[in-house]
């Protein structure tokens, strides 16, 4: 499954730079000027899991597959956003086909590379980006709400559920807060907030862009955005666009080398992930064979018929059982023979739900 990521932010950040980096492409155009990304760029990128290199040794796996993360470069915002300034209609749809927001945040000085507001300041620049955002859905609930309403007021029961999520939402946005505060009373309620598909619904992962001294331990810049996530309830990481992309030039043995250097202990692609995984409840299991070890991604909370639908959609509609083994217990034995042996293979059932690092066998009709 994997998740698709837009990358936003003010003109200037670092969103291409880092984009080019975190998919080792140059699909981006990393230029010092407004709007140089006028297309929004789609990367795939593997999701680094250290565990399915040990699956596939331990099993001999002729090939090893990781899941896939999606990020979307997607063009600089300005205020008037909401209004169309700046191409801004465009690009807030863009926002809206996205599973999150990593929104950067230039956290460092250089004199060298223009700030659209000549100053920097990362926590005025999230407000900006998170006005224009607020803006559009106010817009937009403005005029839905009242719709639902009416259709409510006729019995309409969908359109009186819609009409209560929804102006709450509405509410939260003419208090100048996003509609992501919005907690849904039931299933039915979170469908329908979930198919209205807001912008400041979506979950943010704010991504400080220090200079390379600070990548290790962060800046003055970088406290105050960790201290407005955790005011939020959303995640913040730090991470040097250029020391990302030195690392792309580089073969794979001379980056620990060069990140150990840094004081760092590993990419910036991986605790980016990392975050979006927390970010979006998201774990991964694994199937393991002699022909290919491969990751799957499914939310917390799965249960084993939607795991196998992850694989196929025959899968879940025709499963029966789910033999599972934990990830540490095949680590541990050297595989599933012995974890069977062992008694640590369990057949599991429909209701079963999936846990981090499951490595999964499922019978189906």
């Amino acid at each position: 499954m994997g998740f698709k990521c837009g990358i936003v932010g003010l003109p200037n950040v670092g969103k291409s730079t880092l984009f080019n980096a975190l998919t080792e492409t140059q699909a981006a155009q990393a230029a010092n000027y407004p709007f140089c990304t006028i297309e929004p760029n789609v990367g795939q990128v593997a999701v680094p899991d250290p565990r399915l290199d040990k699956l596939a040794a331990i099993a001999g796996s002729q090939k090893i597959i990781p899941t896939q993360l999606a990020f979307v470069d997607i063009a600089g915002l300005v205020r008037g956003a909401s209004k169309g300034e700046g191409l801004g209609n465009q690009f807030l749809g863009n926002i809206r086909e996205v599973d999150a927001i990593v929104h950067v945040l230039r956290c460092f000085e250089n004199d060298d590379i223009q700030h659209v507001d000549n100053k920097v300041d990362p926590i005025a620049d999230a407000e900006t980006v998170e006005t224009e955002l607020m803006l559009s859905d106010l817009e937009s609930l403005e005029k839905r709400v009242p719709a639902f309403q009416k259709k409510a007021t006729g019995g309409d029961k969908e359109s009186k559920i819609a009409a209560a999520v929804l102006g709450r939402a509405l509410d939260l946005l003419r208090e100048g807060k996003p509609a992501r505060l919005v907690e849904p009373n039931d299933e039915e309620e979170a469908r329908i907030f979930r198919q209205a598909q807001l912008l400041t619904s979506k979950p943010v992962l704010y991504v400080c862009n220090v200079e390379e001294d600070a990548a290790a331990r962060g800046n003055a810049f970088s406290a105050r955005v960790f201290e407005k996530a955790k005011a939020e309830g959303a995640q913040a990481v730090i991470v040097s666009a250029a020391i990302e992309a030195d690392l792309i030039t580089m073969a794979p043995e001379e980056r620990t080398e060069f990140l150990e250097a840094m004081g760092l202990h590993e990419a910036g692609l991986a605790r980016i992930i990392r975050a979006g995984y927390e970010l979006l409840h998201l774990l991964t299991f694994f199937t393991v064979g002699p022909k290919e070890a491969r990751a799957w991604t499914v939310h917390k909370g799965a249960h084993a018929p939607e795991a196998a639908g992850e694989i196929h959609s025959d899968f879940q509609k025709g499963f029966i059982r789910a033999e599972t083994i934990a990830f540490d217990d095949y680590v541990a034995l050297g595989g599933e023979a012995k974890a069977r042996e062992a008694g640590k293979l369990r057949a599991e059932g429909k209701a079963y739900v999936v846990q981090d690092g499951d490595v999964m066998h499922f019978l189906h009709s």
